[in-house]
Parts: structure tokens; C-alpha cells; sequence
């Protein structure tokens, strides 16, 4: 898998030299199974999706510094295959139970609902938080992360 992403980052380089002086980007896929990891790969593909919401709690546990604007990520499929190379536009920290219409419009799954969003995401961060013994809140905090997709161009 690396050697696939040294080649597509490469290929980003030469088609995007302003970014030259960067090393390869983390990457990774959405979600935490194979048939949602690829759609979202497939939707930030696409130009729909174009955020991601992960759990303060999530970056707390791994250790993993916090997302900024700026920031160049490489999406993968389940498989961990390039797809697209996303950069990170703008951060918002929001309590699950607060997070907007407009932030689920904007991460582009399923409907596009709020209830939609909600429904996933509250299984997906309990499924998350499990084998470590936190419990989902409804006031935890979401980390909100809106990008843009640079690579494949359109």
C-alpha cells in the first residue's frame, strides 16, 4: 500500500509543484467498515462529500493532534488505495447535539439529514468508544472538519 501512495502523492507533485516541498501526507479511509469506507472515498470523489466529523474523544486516545485549516490528507479505500487527496478548509468543535443541518448537508452521506447523520454517527461513536469503557454523550465534543478535494482535479 505504500509504495501506491508514494506514487499518487508523486503524481500529485508534478501535476501541483507549489506543494513540493511537502512530505506524504497521512492518510487514511472514513468510517470503520469496508462497504462505508468506500462509498465515502467514492462521494469525496464525486465533490458531495466534503467534511468529516470525528470525536474530540477519538484524538484524545490515540494521541493524534487535532486537524487545521491547511492540513493535506490522502483518502484511501477499505483496502488502502488511494483515492483523493483533501485539504482541510476550516474546523469547528461542536457538541454532537448541536451539530447543524448544514454540517450534515455538507458531509454529504446517505440522505444528507440530520437524522440520518445523527443516527450513524451516535452508532459509529459508541462502536468507537466501546472497547475502552467511555460512553457516547450527546454533549461530547465533535471535532467538524470541512475540506476540499485538490487532487483528482475535476
Amino acid at each position: 500500500m505504500k509504495t501506491a501512495i508514494e506514487k499518487f502523492w508523486k503524481q500529485f507533485l508534478c501535476e501541483n509543484p507549489e506543494y513540493s516541498r511537502a512530505d506524504v501526507p497521512p492518510y487514511y479511509y472514513f468510517c470503520d467498515n469496508e462497504k462505508d469506507a468506500n462509498e465515502c472515498a467514492e462521494l469525496v470523489l464525486q465533490d458531495i462529500k466534503k467534511a468529516t466529523a470525528t470525536s474530540l474523544w477519538w484524538f484524545r486516545h490515540h494521541g493524534e493532534e487535532l486537524p487545521k485549516a491547511g492540513d493535506i490528507s490522502i483518502v484511501t479505500n477499505w483496502e488502502g488505495y488511494p483515492q483523493a487527496i483533501i485539504k482541510t478548509t476550516r474546523i469547528e468543535k461542536v457538541p454532537f447535539a448541536k451539530v447543524t443541518p448544514e454540517f450534515a448537508r455538507t458531509e454529504g452521506e446517505g440522505d444528507k439529514s440530520l437524522k440520518y447523520w445523527k443516527e450513524v454517527h451516535e452508532a459509529y461513536y459508541r462502536r468507537e468508544m466501546e472497547e475502552s469503557g467511555a460512553v457516547f454523550q450527546e454533549d461530547m465534543i465533535i471535532i467538524c472538519e470541512y475540506f476540499e478535494k485538490i487532487y483528482p482535479s475535476k
